[in-house]
Formats: structure tokens, sequence, C-alpha cells
């Protein structure tokens, strides 16, 4: 193979394709690295859906597209598609790499040079405080790689890989916890493989392999005393969302995040912003929005739910509590469900014990039995999600010594508003009329995809058709995932609804959901949405409307 002289947009497309299966294979390797600046877990997935937003919007376009058209796609969707600190780190970077790209024609080598610069100038200038040790370090150490070897495109990308990767080794003597722990920077591993991916494009250089997750040992010392007061780790909540405001408000704002939190990126321009913070005061996060402009699709994350997630996967146990670490409440909840990124938004949200189940795998009754049990309180709340569950879980109450009400709820929506409403202090008598209440607040809906032939009030249904669906049955059908959400949502949507949460399972991307996300925006700008990874199989969305 003959390395090119230049990069030309359809080297650029394999570059970013190449890149985004890199980021899937290696994904949970970069998670298990992830112990700054809390062991969450998830920069890996982050930087996974970020890129995944990406190739999304270069799919459509014409394979002989020009570099303008690819330039724009990767730019647009890094923005709209970027989660978490690492994801919006890697969306600007993206950006800035490609800002100084030709509209016609190829990128030299002193070009991309240049461009490598400007990525790493506005991936700093995007980060309210800076911390080397962070892919931020590998950026920049890429960018001097390939400013030092640019007389030819191979000589370039290989200088900036081999620089990256030194930088790599290096972060654990900048950052103590890296040190401790005994890895490199999660981030910055999953940014490497950006400069692999090039090399891999232009000089054909073979693609890494991910090593075995088990294979990497993290020591993550998570002793509350061991940590310095007011360090990153100790805010307790992680609050994105996309900001429409002028320009010229814009300082303002950072000023006003910079003193309410850290881990602060903020990218976008143009009257358009994804901003990122780690905070302990969430309203005051919101509120900053609204004084410069109008946030949307706000999402919150507890990031101290995430560090026990962390500890119960390396732990081997994901549902059974550890009485001695956690004092049960007089009340718990035990819920039924079924997706992982589900699972955490009900522990989040106090639920105790998890009952894994749904629509297809109903759990027994001796399943809700061992899992009352487990919670160690004398009362406890049953969120069942699901109708097919209900009259089962109605049983547990006779079969136990603690005394058990159930929430009818039909669905993981219905449960999330329920939780609103849950108190560990009150009986569980008194839990289940004010939980009960909150979930009848809720509209729920789902979409999912026909596994047979039938006939409904709406139309003929298709096996492979997407159907949108409530407690009444069938109300949209359509050949796209899209197209079935936007439907249902519009027949549901009144002039009373305020927020929308959307819960993404198997089968949903980073485009379906911003095309739903984009129908809102447009046809209810009134209505505020949410957006959560549930992972839930067979239903790519579900949908709660308040």
């Amino acid at each position: 193979m003959t390395s090119p002289l230049t990069l030309s947009a359809r080297e650029l497309r394999t570059t970013i394709g190449t890149y985004a299966e890199l980021l899937r294979s290696h994904k949970d390797v970069i998670n298990r690295l992830n112990v700054y600046p809390v062991p969450d877990g998830d920069t890996g997935t982050n930087m996974t859906l970020t890129i995944e937003s990406v190739a999304a919007e270069l799919g459509p376009l014409a394979e002989d597209a020009d570099m303008a058209d690819v330039c724009k796609a990767i730019a647009h969707g890094s923005l709209m598609g970027a989660r978490g600190n690492s994801g919006v780190i890697l969306s600007q970077m993206l950006r800035g790499l490609v800002a100084k790209f030709p509209g016609k024609g190829d990128v030299s080598a002193d070009l991309l040079a240049e461009s490598l610069e400007n990525a790493d100038v506005l991936a700093r200038q995007a980060v309210v405080r800076i911390v080397e040790g962070t892919m931020l370090s590998i950026a920049r150490a890429a960018a001097e790689g390939a400013r030092a070897h640019c007389e030819t495109l191979t000589a370039l990308v290989r200088s900036a890989r081999d620089r990256a990767k030194d930088a790599l080794a290096f972060t654990p003597e900048q950052l103590p916890v890296l040190k401790q722990a005994g890895v490199v920077d999660s981030g910055g591993t999953g940014l490497l493989l950006l400069f692999d991916a090039l090399c891999y494009t232009v000089a054909n250089d073979p693609l890494p392999i991910a090593p075995s997750v088990d294979s990497i040992d993290v020591h993550v010392h998570e002793e509350t005393e061991a940590r310095e007061a007011g360090n990153i780790a100790d805010l307790r909540y992680e609050v994105m969302y996309f900001l429409d405001a002028d320009d010229v408000k814009m300082h303002a704002f950072r000023e006003v995040w910079s003193g309410i939190g850290d881990s602060i990126v903020i990218v976008g321009g143009d009257g358009l912003y994804n901003c990122h913070i780690h905070t302990d005061d969430i309203g005051a996060a919101v509120e900053a929005a609204i004084d410069a402009g109008r946030p949307r699709e706000i999402r919150v994350t507890d990031l101290t739910e995430q560090v026990i997630e962390e500890r119960w996967v390396r732990e081997g146990s994901a549902v059974q509590v550890d009485e001695q670490e956690e004092l049960a409440p007089p009340t718990s909840v035990v819920a039924v469900v079924v997706g992982e990124g589900v699972g955490r938004i009900f522990r989040s949200l106090g639920v105790r014990v998890l009952v894994k189940g749904g629509q297809s795998m109903n759990p027994s009754t001796a399943d809700l039995v061992e899992a009352v049990i487990a919670t160690g309180s004398q009362q406890v709340v049953l969120l069942p999600n699901n109708k097919n569950i209900r009259a089962v879980a109605e049983q547990v109450n006779a079969l136990v010594d603690q005394v058990v009400t159930v929430v009818p709820t039909n669905s993981i929506v219905e449960g999330f508003a329920a939780l609103l409403d849950y108190d560990p202090d009150a009986t569980a008598e008194e839990n289940v009329k004010s939980m009960s209440l909150s979930a009848c607040n809720v509209v729920a809906a789902e979409v999912t995809q026909a596994v047979r032939d039938t006939t409904t009030d709406v139309g003929h249904v298709r096996v492979g058709d997407w159907i949108g669906l409530t407690a009444e049955g069938v109300r949209s059908i359509d050949d796209s995932i899209a197209g079935a959400s936007n439907h249902l949502l519009a027949q549901l949507i009144t002039p009373s609804h305020e927020l929308l949460t959307i819960i993404e399972g198997e089968g949903s991307s980073p485009a379906n959901t911003r095309r739903i996300t984009e129908f809102i925006a447009d046809e209810y700008p009134g209505v505020a949405v949410e957006v959560h990874h549930g992972g839930q199989p067979l239903y790519p969305y579900y949908f709660g409307i308040e």
C-alpha cells in the first residue's frame, strides 16, 4: 500500500469509522481504567457514544462527499452527541481538528499539523480548570509530535501517535490518583486510539487489540478520609445540557459555573453550547443557564451512585445489599427492572434491591420474596413496573414476615415517577398512597418492533414495522424508530405537559434520539426533555410525559 501524500475526505471518513470501531472494542477497558475525577466507569462509554453520533452523521453522506460536507458532519455530530466530560472534550477536539480543513480538496501534512494544534488549543479553552495528566495532556503531546515531523503525512501521524503514547505512559506521574490506582488516564487511552486510527489509514499500521478487562488490576481506594477537602471526587452530581444562548452571555455563564463546581467543559458557539459540570448544586447549575438562555435535554447523574455501582461490579454483586455497609431504612423499595442503565437510575432514586425482569422475563414470586427479605427492612414497597408482574407482586405480602405493599406501576417511567415521592422514614402504607398518586401523573409510552402481522385501530401492522404503544394499545406505525416515536408523542403531549423523559434502550441511536429531541424542541418548545440511558432490550425508547 502506497502511503498518501495528503488526507482526502474519504480517508478522513475511514479514520473516523476506524476510530469508532476501536472505541467499541476498547470501551470496557477504558471504563475499567476510569478513576479520575471519580471512578464512575463511564469514560469509554461516553467517548464511544460521542463518536457513534459522528458516525451517524457521516452515514447518509454520498461516498464521494466533499471535505466540506464531511467536516460539517463531524463538527455537528460531535457537538450534539457529546456525552460526559470526556465526550465533550473529544467533541471540541474533533471540531477544532476539522475547522481549518478546506471545503474542497485534500489536507496536506502541514495543514494537519496546524489542525492538531488548533484542536489542542480549543480543547483547553473549553475546560475551565485544566488538569494535566488527562486527555488534554495527550492531545498536546500529539500536536507537538505532529509539528516536529510534518515533512510527510506518514511521519506526522506516527510522530503524533508515539508522542501521545509516551504522554499517556507519563500520566501516573502527573496525577497521584492514577499512580495510586496503578493505571494510566482513561480518557487519554481513548484519545490515543484516534491516532492509531490515523496511522492505520495513512500508513497501514496495525490496529491495537484490546486487552482482557480481567487483566487490568485497578487499586481504587474509596475511603473518604483519604480525600482532600474540595476534591472533585467529593462533588456528587454530573449535570449536562444543551444551551441556546447569545454568545456574549457565555462569559458570565462560565463565571457562575466556576463558582459552583468543577470538571467544567463548555463547547460550541454561534448560539448553541454543550455544557458539562460536576457540582453539588443542581439548581444553581440549571439556573445559570436560564439566566443566559434556554437549556434543553438536561441530564443529571448521581456520581456517588456510580462509585457504589463500580464497587458492586468489582465485587460481583450488583443486586444484593451489604447490610454492614448500608443500614436498612424503616421502609425499603424493591423494583423490577430490565437494563443496566435503568437499574442505575432506580438505585440513584433510592431503590434498595433490584430484581431483573420485564415484559419477556417475568420474575417468580420466589424471586420477589427473596428480594424483599434481602432489604433487611420491616416494611417494603414493591414496584412491579409491568402489568404482567403486578399479580405476582400482590402475593408477596402473605409469604413474608415483613409488611409489603405494591405500587401498581405498569412501566419503568411510572416507577421513576413513583420514586420521586418515596420517603424511607414513612410507613409502607403511607408510601404506597403518595407514590401511586405520583405514578398516575405520568403518561407512559414505548416504541418496539412488530414481530407479527396484525390489524389495529390505527392501521395494519406488518412484521418489522416500528410501533408506538401506550396502555391503550398501538398508537403509531412507521417504518422508522424516530417516525413511530414522533407520531406517538404528537398524540400524547398536551399544552399542560412540561417534561418528557426519554429512556434509551437497545436499538436506540444518537441520531434517532436527536431526531426525537429536535422534533420536541420544534413542536413543543415549552416541554423540557431529559434523556437517560436504560439499556433495556426490545424497546429502543421508553417515554414518560408529565
